[in-house]
């Protein structure tokens, strides 16, 4: 018996080729699916590329920052997803985030928790792994830099007050904010959260520089420690 071929997207009808779909229509016209289909090229005997990928989708429940935390070799479990095309997606992926982290603007003013969690978010809303990073502030509260200070493991990173005071300094910022994530989807602060907000706010304010906030990311949600009176 003649072996199955793979589902080549050149082997579907017209209509259904999401490359020609995008030619035609732009990237606005093709779904998550169908864009990630591009990425992969080829199904498996089985499935289309774009069935390959709302399937690989539904199974994170359809949501892109959801597939963005997942490593090669889970992406590789797919029947039909090899290393070459993990990397493909999580390289595509990791390309997004760093293009909406390039979106801030210098001059954007935070005003409020929801000021900085909507700069933070496409930065650290999806990942893996836990990241540390600071918003330094001018007098009238708005960005001079957005600097990362230290990246870590699923349950925790290390955070260098002194690294952070100088960084401060030599941008010549008046306040700060602290912002990181956690991985697990827990917003609830940590001891070691509680306990590096308060170090931080008391070394900052020997030099002049308040600390207006400690913002923890998850998924699509935030906790303020502003917002909730422990600054």
């Amino acid at each position: 018996m003649e072996e199955i071929k793979k589902l080549s997207i050149k082997n579907w009808a017209v209509d259904d080729r999401p490359r020609e779909k995008l030619f035609a229509g732009g990237c606005s016209s093709l779904s998550d699916a169908e864009l990630i289909a591009i990425l992969l090229g080829s199904g498996n005997k089985k499935e289309s590329a774009v069935e390959l990928a709302r399937r690989m989708l539904g199974s994170y429940k359809n949501s892109l920052n959801n597939l963005g935390k997942q490593s090669v070799r889970d992406l590789m479990q797919f029947r039909g997803i090899g290393q070459a095309k993990a990397v493909v997606i999580i390289s595509a992926l990791e390309l997004g985030r760093r293009r909406n982290g390039e979106e801030i603007s210098p001059k954007a003013c935070i005003q409020s928790s929801r000021d900085a969690y909507a700069i933070m978010q496409p930065i650290l809303g999806d990942l893996s792994h836990e990241e540390f990073w600071i918003l330094l502030l001018n007098r009238s509260n708005r960005i001079i830099e957005v600097l990362r200070t230290s990246q870590g493991g699923i349950s925790g990173t290390v955070t260098d007050i002194r690294m952070i005071l100088k960084n401060a300094i030599l941008n010549s910022a008046s306040s700060i904010v602290l912002c990181h994530n956690h991985p697990s989807g827990n917003l609830k602060p940590s001891n070691a959260d509680i306990n590096i907000t308060k170090k931080m706010s008391e070394a900052s304010r020997l030099m002049d520089i308040k600390v207006l906030d400690h913002i923890i990311l998850a998924d699509r949600n935030y906790f303020s420690f502003a917002d909730e009176g422990m600054l």
